[in-house]
């Protein structure tokens, strides 16, 4: 069951301290996060749990096979897919509840065919040039927190 709120994907998260820090962040604004396919850790890592602090009991962490099984059981919900491969700035982007903000892994990104598919929905963080990316857990909190801006600062 997806967050009436707001919902953070990973997909093939690599940095067990990054999703741990994501997972907190979940936990503070009330969004549900989803694991997607392989993860370059395990659940129980030290460093994810770390990470995480006291918070885990209060985010909702669902692990699930592939990015097709997440949009199969959510056919109606909006996706929005974060990269450095688009124009559409993220703030332009009008959210609302129950949205997913979906982010790929830390050394490559989503995969080409994802961001195809969903052209119109791609949204990048502005940052200066010949820069790669920002850190993970940055780029989902700058995100997380203009939707939560946009609900008017209500859980």
């Amino acid at each position: 069951m997806k967050s009436d709120f707001l919902n953070i994907v990973l997909y093939e998260p690599e940095i067990p301290q990054n999703t741990g820090n994501i997972a907190r962040l979940c936990a503070c604004v009330g969004a549900k996060l989803y694991l997607i396919g392989k993860l370059g850790f395990i659940l129980s890592d030290k460093y994810l749990k770390r990470a995480g602090l006291d918070y885990w009991d209060k985010v909702e962490i669902e692990h699930i096979e592939s990015m097709e099984d997440l949009i199969k059981n959510f056919p109606d919900s909006n996706f929005y897919y974060f990269t450095t491969k688009t124009k559409i700035v993220y703030t332009d982007i009008k959210y609302k509840k129950g949205d997913f903000l979906v982010f790929g892994p830390e050394t490559r990104g989503l995969p080409k065919e994802i961001l195809d598919n969903n052209i119109k929905n791609c949204a990048t963080i502005p940052m200066k040039e010949n820069l790669r990316s920002l850190n993970l857990s940055n780029s989902v909190a700058i995100a997380a927190y203009e939707a939560y801006r946009q609900f008017n600062l209500k859980i």
